[in-house]
């Protein structure tokens, strides 16, 4: 069935190319426009995919030393970095092919070119004019990089690439992509050194989540800096001089090279959006509504470019509510539940209502933890430093937010998502049977907390004592 709707897609990412394959799906004449050679994005190219092929390889050199404490010594790991790029380059290649099989299944045509808004209706690229109803944007987001023609600096695109393993490395930010980074580093022999100009690192993240991580990483890092400032920077022959400042004083150090990771800015300069209606707050980045529609009524917008959080998930979730809206359909991102991972090691995530955000609310909730040292299974792994927490309404029972730290939490997440999304109640997680031994079993044995029958840890119930015929 065709609706003979003409649609561009600016930006392959993950949001763009969702975008493009569900409007083909519902019938919608579809043309992909990115300057990669194949469609992904910054997302498959040079960031999530191949930072967790990297960090995959770290988890597993890490864990073989740890090893040592259950018995098994595989002596040193002998690191083959150019087999290790390799490996990481093929499968970012096995994604892209496959990506542009499914556009090819789907028709839609991939346009490798940047793209410049000539109008609303029209896109130039490779000097050919694309006409269209509408345009979906999603043109995604790059590293800010306020250092210039410093010599040793690199962003994360650049520590991806992987070129060498400096013997000692700083990372500037001690943020999500900062820590996984430094954390694939030091695993491949790098000193990594860590500056944050917060107090603490992944500033905004709950402290509870945080603590496992930041006590395990002290041993992995050779220093951690919190409530430090980088002022200056000064290439000295092969080495980069850098310049701390806090509370101490002033302190000059010199490394192999620095990682900058700050933070990123949309890609929504030298695009031609001063030819359309579309409409940039002060930071540059796209205003849009809950149905991803901008300022002008031909354009939609999704994913990073319209800020945060800037996550691959949100934005593709974006691209199904304005192809759904394009195609008549009533739909928007309002009360979406949008979980967030950091893929360090122990894992962080969390979705829903934080501890934070409940606090600066004056919002009454009940918060249950459950360690992971009573948890059979995380014992097991030798991996009892984990949490799992869950914020829950006082009186409807319904679970608010979820947060897990420990081995696999970005894939536990998913129920907490299903949890809050579903307005499931703390009984019902409860009583849901998870199997043993299992690190999911935690969030079953949180919400026991809850009610005081928890069996592995003993906690003084406050609420009603949870029965199996409770309804």
């Amino acid at each position: 069935m065709s609706n003979n709707k003409k649609i561009a897609v600016l930006g392959g990412g993950p949001g763009g190319y969702a975008a493009a394959f569900l409007a083909a799906d519902k019938g919608m004449n579809v043309t992909l426009i990115d300057s990669g050679n194949k469609p992904g994005g910054v997302c498959l190219h040079r960031g999530c995919i191949p930072s967790k092929a990297l960090l995959h390889i770290a988890h597993l050199i890490n864990e073989t030393k740890e090893a040592k404490t259950w018995g098994i010594d595989f002596g040193e790991p002998k690191i083959d970095l150019d087999g290790v790029r390799n490996w990481k380059n093929k499968v970012i290649d096995k994604m892209a092919t496959g990506l542009t099989q499914l556009c090819k299944q789907r028709k839609v045509e991939f346009v490798s070119a940047k793209g410049n808004f000539k109008d609303s209706n029209n896109i130039e690229a490779n000097g050919k004019l694309y006409s269209f109803d509408h345009c979906i944007l999603a043109t995604g987001s790059r590293p800010t990089q306020p250092f210039e023609n410093i010599s040793h600096l690199i962003d994360s695109t650049n520590a991806l690439e992987l070129k060498s393993i400096p013997k000692r490395l700083l990372v500037v930010g001690g943020g999500y992509i900062g820590l996984e980074m430094g954390s694939v580093y030091a695993a491949l022999g790098s000193q990594v050194t860590i500056v944050e100009m917060m107090k603490d690192i992944l500033p905004g993240v709950d402290r509870d989540l945080v603590r496992p991580l930041h006590h395990r990483i002290k041993n992995q890092f050779e220093e951690i800096f919190l409530n430090t400032k980088v002022k200056d920077f000064e290439s000295k022959g092969s080495k980069v001089s850098v310049t701390f400042e806090n509370e101490s004083g002033v302190e000059h150090k010199e490394f192999d090279q620095a990682l900058i990771s700050i933070g990123r800015r949309p890609n929504t300069e030298n695009i031609g959006l001063d030819n359309t209606k579309v409409k940039l707050d002060d930071k540059g980045f796209v205003i849009a509504n809950s149905q991803q529609k901008t300022g002008d009524p031909s354009i939609l917008a999704i994913g990073d470019v319209i800020g945060n959080p800037m996550l691959a998930h949100k934005a593709a979730h974006e691209a199904k509510v304005a192809v759904e809206v394009l195609n008549g359909e009533s739909s928007d991102f309002k009360n979406r539940v949008i979980p967030a991972v950091v893929f360090t090691d122990p894992e962080i995530a969390w979705a829903g209502l934080t501890e934070n955000e409940a606090q600066a609310q004056g919002r009454n909730v009940k918060v249950a933890k459950f360690p992971w040292g009573a948890s059979g299974r995380a014992q097991t792994l030798g991996r009892g430093e984990g949490l799992t927490k869950l914020l829950i309404d006082p009186e409807s029972e319904r679970i608010l937010g979820v947060g897990l730290t420990g081995l696999g939490a970005g894939e536990l997440i998913a129920e907490g998502v299903l949890a809050i999304q579903t307005l499931v109640k703390a009984k019902e997680l409860a009583l849901s049977i998870h199997p043993h031994p299992t690190l999911s079993e935690t969030m079953m044995e949180t919400a026991e907390v809850f009610y005081g029958t928890a069996t592995h840890i003993y906690k003084k119930r406050e609420h009603n004592i949870l029965k199996l015929n409770n309804k």
